[in-house]
């Protein structure tokens, strides 16, 4: 490795691709982009399943793709490699193809990325970072290229300290940044389905009744059982109801708890299925563990601000304080 790339260099390789790909027979290539997605990851990341990942995420969120793989070491060094992705759409003879770049960087090397990043980024289309790291994201040199983006995406889930990455994603949020934690993504169907259950009249007459808020959780669950408690407590403010939630730790799994009286609501995971109870009555959905890319497809589909998960993410990060 050098000790850093010339971004004119990976542009006019970017542009040799495209004429060659053009020469190649004749229904023509498309060039698709609707973002610059910027990845940075651990060097010893399955880079395989990485780019899985971002190819299947391609036909539906095209974009010039940076995959920064980052080695753990001192010394001052990068490489690059660039190639497209391409797929026809059924029953087309035309390719539709993305841009994609891998970057190879040392810990040393990390300074020189927002000079590298900020040419090879697409003009006037959102930038999105996901750092797959959370030893990445503690790093000197995250804020300065976590500035490039429009919206940083990570996952306080893989954190060492979650407690610590929650107060992170809480204070940059407090400064404008725009961020999605995947740990809150993970409980989109969680939110939809307890919704549903309150879209009846007469369990949503009886949701002034709830006076406890208990949230269990296991091993890798904590925030989002901080999570799932704020947007609980939030829900019950709207309609005047000021709970302070009971949180603690079982063995496994994640589990929510609404109750008051003779009123008892309840929705826990069981395997990979979802299991809502309501005054002893029970029903379970199918809830396969997401991967990488159904949270990232969902989460690459909002750039603007999230009210709800703003709100949430404060009142989150005071109870991950409290549990400490």
């Amino acid at each position: 490795m050098s000790a850093t790339v010339a971004p004119e260099a990976i542009l006019k390789e970017l542009a040799s691709l495209w004429t060659q790909e053009g020469k190649q027979g004749d229904a023509g290539v498309l060039r698709a982009c609707s973002m610059t997605l910027l990845v940075l990851a651990d060097f010893e990341e399955d880079p395989a399943g990485l780019a899985e990942t971002m190819a299947a995420l391609m036909p539906e969120h095209p974009a010039r793709s940076i995959l920064v793989r980052v080695r753990e070491d001192g010394a001052r060094a990068m490489s690059e490699r660039v190639y497209q992705q391409c797929w026809k759409p059924f029953g087309q003879r035309r390719q539709i193809c993305c841009e994609q770049i891998e970057l190879t960087a040392s810990d040393g090397a990390l300074g020189d990325l927002p000079s590298v990043i900020l040419p090879l980024a697409v003009p006037d289309l959102p930038v999105i970072l996901w750092c797959r790291s959370s030893r990445l994201q503690r790093h000197a040199e995250f804020g300065r290229i976590a500035e490039l983006a429009t919206k940083v995406v990570v996952d306080s889930a893989l954190a060492e300290n979650t407690s610590e990455a929650l107060q992170w994603i809480s204070e940059a949020s407090g400064r404008g940044a725009l961020v999605a934690d995947l740990a809150w993504t993970r409980l989109t169907r969680w939110r939809e389905t307890l919704a549903r259950v309150f879209e009846n009249r007469e369990t949503l007459a009886r949701l002034p009744e709830v006076d406890l808020i208990h949230v269990s959780y296991g091993p890798s669950f904590d925030t989002a059982a901080w999570y799932l408690a704020a947007w609980a407590c939030d829900a019950l403010e709207h309609v005047g109801q000021k709970v302070t939630p009971e949180i603690s730790r079982q063995e496994t799994s994640l589990r929510l708890e609404l109750s008051g009286g003779s009123f008892h609501v309840a929705l826990s995971r069981d395997e990979e299925r979802l299991i809502a109870e309501v005054n002893g009555e029970s029903n379970c959905t199918n809830l396969p563990h997401p991967t990488d890319y159904m949270l990232l497809r969902e989460e690459l589909g909002v750039v603007r601000r999230d009210e709800v998960f703003a709100r949430t993410l404060e009142s989150a990060a005071q109870l991950a304080l409290s549990s400490k």
